[in-house]
């Protein structure tokens, strides 16, 4: 299971993600999306919660799993509503981290 694995050091040398990889990879995961921004596919899902406190938890929760993978996200916190969006800076694309990332913040949800 990808919530069960640990990212790995990414660099600009590293390869992003085929789209049949991303594509193969996104059907372990649970209402995420890619969406491409910027010509940079990006892993995306909105979480949606019964108030501001509860989003605002949430988002921190996020922000710790950041930091403990090394690999931080987009955090969009709004009332009852975070958008958690994934992607490698260094490689403008999809790696196997922002998928094992994903996963993980479901199992924070």
């Amino acid at each position: 299971m990808l919530n069960e694995l640990r990212c790995e050091a990414c660099s600009p040398e590293s390869n992003a993600l085929t789209q049949e990889e991303q594509r193969l990879l996104l059907t372990e995961l649970d209402n995420w999306q890619i969406i491409i921004r910027d010509d940079i596919p990006q892993l995306e899902k909105v979480y949606k919660f019964k108030n501001f406190q509860l989003a605002w938890d949430f988002s921190n929760n996020i922000a710790q799993l950041a930091e403990d993978e090394f690999h931080h996200p987009a955090i969009l916190l709004e009332w009852g509503k975070v958008t958690v969006t994934w992607w490698s800076h260094a490689i403008k694309g999809l790696h196997r981290n922002d998928f094992i990332c994903a996963a993980k913040c479901d199992s924070l949800s």
